[in-house]
């Protein structure tokens, strides 16, 4: 498994900062440097789609397969490139649902270790905590609605 990255790399032809493709260059150039523009035209500054979408789309394909430093990776990139913890986690939340439960786990497991590397800036003391949106299951505080009774002008 190559070397898990603790910070996006400053290097265009090696943006994940993965180990694995700088050990390759020497190995064949020619190749490497054509993957290096496959990758910065598929995920480069160009184009309709921004770098942060872009990444995000990559980490969640990669979290559905199970590759949890890549996640990592992709995710500091996009974070490098404007994306919020809450935004990361909605795309996590996303992938849910074709990528199943290794989507969720990796890329919930990946949000935690940027988090312990200091990656998101902390939140306020006070800050609330946020509300689900959308319809699930009502909290306990929350009683039910009472059954309605039909009238006997209904009944007849």
């Amino acid at each position: 498994m190559p070397a898990k990255t603790t910070k996006p790399s400053e290097d265009l032809n090696n943006p994940y900062g993965y180990s694995d493709m700088d050990w390759a260059v020497p190995l064949d150039p020619a190749y490497a440097a054509a993957r290096a523009e496959v990758r910065r035209l598929s995920v480069g500054e160009e184009g309709t789609l921004s770098v942060k979408v872009k990444e995000c789309v990559v980490m969640e394909i990669l979290a559905s397969r199970g590759l949890q430093y890549g996640v990592e990776a992709h995710m500091r990139r996009a974070l490098a490139h404007g994306a919020t913890k809450d935004e990361l986690f909605e795309a996590v939340k996303a992938a849910a649902v074709p990528g199943g439960g290794v989507a969720y786990s990796v890329g919930v497991r990946a949000l935690q270790a940027l988090e312990q590397d200091g990656a998101f800036p902390p939140l306020p003391p006070s800050a609330p905590a946020r509300r689900q949106r959308g319809i699930a299951t009502p909290s306990p505080s929350t009683p039910a609605p009472a059954p309605r009774r039909r009238s006997k002008a209904a009944t007849r």
